[in-house]
């Protein structure tokens, strides 16, 4: 299982997996951002009313064991995505988004051995929530999506240059 010890995000590391246990994976660092999407592609894939992603630099997320593959999907933004799931049991554990290709990883939060790590940053898509979801007052809140110049009060100094790095600017 996981060798997550509540230590805090600082140096440590995030161990998660699908179902069945063949493919496992760990994070190097904390994911720069975490949103919560509430578009109607992520509810028809999850099959729940959001998918909650936690992006990390590609290179900072390690496999462990097994090999996921590699299902092709439309996106909205019309450059699909990659999605990795697990060849056995075909639980999605990450999606590659044509925005940032193959150099950035969406980490579906839940298959960290401990998902209550990493609370949402941010609801993207809220436009299209289900109605009976209730978002907190003081979340960060976007219709559709949000821009660049909110990165840095979004994620922190640090936090947002990672972003800009993989997006290219």
């Amino acid at each position: 299982m996981s060798g997550y010890d509540g230590a805090g995000y600082e140096g440590a590391r995030y161990e998660g997996g699908c179902q069945c246990g063949h493919v496992r994976y760990r994070l190097d660092d904390e994911p720069f951002a975490v949103h919560c999407c509430h578009c109607r592609t992520c509810q028809r894939e999850s099959g729940s009313a959001f998918a909650l992603n936690g992006l990390i630099e590609a290179d900072r997320l390690t496999i462990l064991a097994g090999e996921p593959v590699r299902v092709e999907t439309p996106s909205d933004s019309g450059k699909g995505q990659f999605i990795a799931r697990c060849p056995q049991c075909q639980v999605a554990l990450w999606s590659h988004y044509g925005g940032m290709g193959e150099k950035g990883s969406f980490v579906r939060i839940g298959t960290l051995d401990n998902p209550d790590a990493f609370a949402p940053d941010i609801h993207i898509f809220t436009r299209s929530k289900q109605p009976w979801v209730v978002i907190a007052e003081q979340a960060n809140v976007r219709e559709v999506f949000y821009s660049q110049t909110d990165y840095d009060a979004l994620f922190g100094e640090a936090r947002a240059a990672r972003y800009r790095a993989l997006r290219g600017l």
